[in-house]
């Protein structure tokens, strides 16, 4: 029997609000417990900055998109396997954020309505709750108890999604683009390392596994909806950072006009893009009309992404 489609904080319906989301929630919290065997302080105080970089609300839709993902390739979402991909995804997006709201890059004192890390605990704290959260991503999908092919795969597609190939890259780019006026590619291009790349490989690593993981033309159609999903995520964060306000979006709003970022707001204009973000939503759901009746929780969470608040 079809499966409702997934629900949440992202405002879908009640399915995954009820059951989807509450498992990954369930999933993420055993593995941020402090470790009972050590006594030090400081090191309590680190997986406290740990849980407070992860276990603070958000939208979970890199998670929510590699359990659709797996649904999609064959697998139950609520697998062992396809939950701890979950975890391990948002656990690495949140390393991402806690570097991202760090003085030396984008310096934010709130994100999901609480304060950063950095401000919560200093510095330091924030540098190594990153890099902890990094390698504990890394080690769930490690311990996955998938073919070991697969899981190698998974790996070798989410570590590319976080290096100078990926996240990093595109920060890099970002950090150096300040002030300048790229052209659309560029400016495309960008925003696929940064935002896009961890996406895609959410989508990829959830696709791998179900059955579809071994289907390239199944993959092929998933990576195409990722890539749109990405992209249209980033122009929507755009719109909405120069649309709304602090208390929606739960951190600071205007922050890329006030540091001289260019955005698809400054290149296109505001209904332009909310076009383009159209468009994008419209070129994702085209790519998995192939897919059968469980690509849905992947079309819902397409149109939550791009029609969206904060």
């Amino acid at each position: 029997m079809e499966q409702q489609l997934p629900g949440g904080a992202l405002g879908l319906p009640h399915f995954w609000r009820e059951s989807i989301e509450h498992r990954l929630e369930a999933q993420l919290r055993p593995r941020l417990g402090l470790e009972s065997e050590f006594c030090d302080p400081a090191l309590e105080r680190l997986w406290r900055a740990m849980r407070h970089g992860v276990l603070n609300g958000g939208k979970r839709a890199r998670g929510l998109l590699s359990m659709a993902a797996a649904q999609a390739a064959g697998a139950d979402p609520l697998s062992k396997a396809a939950l701890d991909v979950a975890a391990a995804l948002e656990c690495i997006h949140a390393f991402s954020l806690v570097h991202d709201d760090m003085p030396c890059m984008d310096d934010d004192a709130l994100r999901r309505g609480h304060p950063t890390v950095h401000v919560a605990y200093d510095e330091p704290t924030a540098l190594l709750v990153g890099d902890a959260l990094q390698t504990l991503g890394m080690e769930i999908l490690a311990g996955l108890q998938l073919p070991p092919h697969r899981v190698v795969r998974i790996i070798q597609v989410v570590s590319r999604a976080t290096g100078a190939a990926g996240m990093a890259g595109g920060q890099a780019i970002d950090i150096h683009a300040v002030g300048e006026s790229p052209s659309l590619s560029a400016l495309e291009g960008m925003h696929a390392l940064k935002t896009g790349a961890l996406i895609r490989a959410a989508v990829l690593a959830g696709a791998l596994v179900g059955p579809a993981g071994e289907d390239e033309r199944s993959m092929a159609s998933l990576d195409d909806y990722a890539r749109c999903v990405g992209l249209a995520f980033q122009v929507l964060d755009d719109v909405l950072d120069a649309q709304a306000d602090t208390a929606t979006l739960g951190k600071t709003a205007g922050k890329d006009a006030a540091q001289g970022k260019p955005t698809f707001v400054s290149l296109l204009g505001m209904q332009a893009s909310r076009d383009y973000a159209q468009a994008l939503y419209e070129e994702a759901i085209a790519a998995i009309e192939g897919l059968g009746h469980n690509r849905r929780p992947l079309e819902a969470i397409a149109l939550a992404l791009t029609q969206r608040t904060y």
